[in-house]
């Protein structure tokens, strides 16, 4: 998998504002949704949401990888968001998030919705990915690091 695949210029935003865990997920719902029609943003924040209780999907070091499947979804769709101040994410390490990357996933796709979480996983512990998107000021500039990192 590579991020071109998954991603658009359009799903990538810099220094976005948070404020919190639920009023940035909603603003992604609702980017996705604007670039996705058949994905509804209700329903796109719904199901990341109902993900989050089960746990939540901060992985620390300030990144976080919410994730969900969702039968309206017909391929994996991604994006990747940073924000100009962390936020409180609960994540496993107690700290702060500030660079998010959204995964949604077709509700069949179990086996490929392990495997990208895996390797976004691996992409994201790179600490030189990590520094690279968190210092990156432009959206477009964002997106293109992301896809050819």
């Amino acid at each position: 998998m590579q991020l071109a695949e998954i991603l658009t210029p359009k799903r990538c935003q810099s220094n976005i504002d948070g404020v919190s865990k639920n009023r940035i997920l909603n603003k992604i719902s609702a980017l996705i949704s604007e670039d996705i029609l058949a994905l509804e943003s209700d329903q796109v924040f719904n199901a990341l949401m109902a993900r989050e209780h089960l746990g939540s999907t901060g992985l620390g070091n300030g990144i976080a990888i919410p994730h969900c499947r969702m039968p309206e979804c017909e391929k994996i769709v991604g994006a990747l968001i940073t924000l100009n101040k962390p936020i409180d994410f609960d994540a496993v390490d107690g700290k702060p998030v500030d660079l998010l990357f959204l995964l949604i996933v077709p509700e069949a796709r179990n086996d490929e919705h392990v495997q990208t979480l895996a390797k976004l996983a691996a992409l994201f512990s790179d600490d030189d990915f990590c520094y690279t998107l968190r210092h990156t000021n432009d959206s477009d500039d964002l997106y293109n690091i992301a896809i050819t990192y």
